[in-house]
């Protein structure tokens, strides 16, 4: 608690420099700072927000670097009542009379003791949009990033919804990032990946995004964030026709404790790749029970549930399933819905749902359905309200679901139409999407393919 009253002062003059300045825009929640900072002395792991939207950090990197610069920051004194907002006419009558604020320099001493892992739990909870400028601020900051202690931060905090990587049709060598949180795109430059290459992204896990070259030559592993990269070594077994690939992590925690990435073919062919190693494995053959060839449904990526991998598949309609613990395949045939195309696998809570486009006659509609373990039957569960389905009325509608972690962000296009929609399965809420347009551009991409993922700034490929 020795460095409470310091905190205290810190916080306050913060305050009223925002106030005195006019930073309406951003608001230093000081009395949350100061409870965290109570209950991290008990262990207690609530949190503490920087209450910024994406405008406002702009304006606090700024002041940050401008204040670095000038080498502190010029503050009102903290004894002294914060300064009220003054008419036109008062402001008039203060300059003409003279009357000047009192300020005083700040020693730069105050930040040089303030608490090091107060710091780092105030960053990893900031909104993660924030870190793609949060390294050009200054070398401290940027190797706050690949330190243990904020490590150890940043796994405290729960992000409730997955990002999504993706592809789009008019720039298939670079990725748009989409989150939700703030209904904005990213465009990052990732340097690290092949620029002579097509990769898609087709599987992700921790944090980490596994790309596939789009001639079936090589894998990749890159976290989006921090751009940690990886290419895996060749595989053993050559095979160039379509693949179906699924990732899951050791420990079901973090990429600290490892990852594996299976790929399987159309005729049984499979390998496991397990980053400890760094190597790829054929742990045996695949059972006499599953019918072959797999007739893989590659629009459906692979969804986990506690380690077992589950991939759809027809002729028979059904799913296989790969426990990536005990080296062990299944198979179910499941009856697909009538009327269904477009259709792929997604997952929540470990309920194994449908999503698909029902065409009969000239209506069409966007439904999820959850299989029942009981009877292996899809149950619909929801579908998109009725008013949206109208706009698909006597239109050929194709749909990429380009997510399957909860959060679903479904790509509906036809000849006079181009939406993105994302369907909440926990909330039941369907929003839409606004459309992805490069910097600079003004036309809406068309986006291809994609993957979501859980951005986590501590995982390394």
């Amino acid at each position: 608690m020795e460095g409470l009253p310091m905190l205290r002062q810190l916080i306050s003059q913060l305050h009223d420099f925002f106030q005195l300045y006019d930073y309406s825009s951003l608001h230093l929640h000081h009395h949350h700072l100061l409870h965290h900072h109570q209950l991290n002395n008990n262990n207690n792991n609530n949190r503490c927000f920087l209450n910024a939207d994406d405008s406002s950090v702009d304006d606090y990197y700024s002041f940050v670097m401008a204040a670095e610069r000038s080498g502190g920051f010029k503050l009102v004194e903290s004894n002294k009542p914060p300064p009220s907002k003054k008419s036109r006419k008062e402001k008039i009558r203060g300059k003409s009379s003279g009357m000047t604020g009192t300020t005083e320099v700040m020693e730069q001493e105050i930040w040089k003791d303030f608490p090091e892992d107060l710091f780092e739990a105030v960053i990893a909870r900031l909104p993660i949009a924030t870190f793609f400028r949060f390294r050009s601020v200054c070398r401290k900051w940027n190797s706050v990033l690949s330190s243990e202690s904020f490590s150890q931060q940043c796994a405290q905090v729960e992000r409730a919804n997955p990002w999504f990587y993706t592809i789009t049709h008019e720039n298939v060598t670079s990725g748009a990032i989409y989150d939700p949180s703030l209904k904005k795109w990213h465009h990052p430059t990732i340097s690290t990946l092949p620029t002579k290459m097509i990769l898609l992204p087709v599987a992700s896990a921790g944090g980490l995004v596994c790309f596939h070259d789009i001639g079936h030559r090589n894998f990749y592993v890159c976290n989006p964030l921090t751009q940690s990269f990886k290419e895996l070594p060749a595989r053993s077994v050559k095979v160039w026709s379509r693949i179906a690939v699924g990732m899951t992590l050791n420990r079901n925690s973090s990429s600290s404790s490892g990852y594996k990435i299976l790929w399987v073919g159309c005729n049984g062919e499979y390998e496991v790749y397990d980053s400890i190693n760094n190597s790829w494995s054929r742990p045996g053959n695949m059972p006499s029970s599953i019918k072959l060839p797999l007739c893989l449904n590659f629009r459906s990526q692979a969804v986990v549930v506690d380690g077992t991998l589950y991939f759809m598949r027809s002729d028979p309609e059904g799913v296989v399933s790969y426990d990536m613990v005990m080296g062990a395949w299944k198979q179910y045939i499941i009856p697909a819905p009538q009327h269904l195309t477009d259709h792929t696998l997604a997952e929540f809570g470990g309920r194994i749902l449908l999503v698909g486009l029902l065409t009969k006659n000239a209506a069409t509609c966007v439904c999820i359905w959850e299989l029942q373990k009981m009877t292996l039957l899809w149950k619909e569960v929801d579908r998109m309200p009725n008013i949206w389905c109208l706009e698909f009325y006597g239109k050929h509608v194709k749909m990429n679901c380009l997510g399957n972690k909860g959060l679903l962000m479904l790509s509906l296009r036809s000849r006079q139409m181009n939406r993105l929609v994302t369907y909440n399965v926990s909330s039941r809420e369907w929003l839409k999407v606004p459309g992805c347009v490069v910097p600079r551009g003004r036309k809406r991409q068309w986006i291809a393919c994609g993957t979501a993922f859980h951005p986590c700034l501590t995982a390394v490929a």
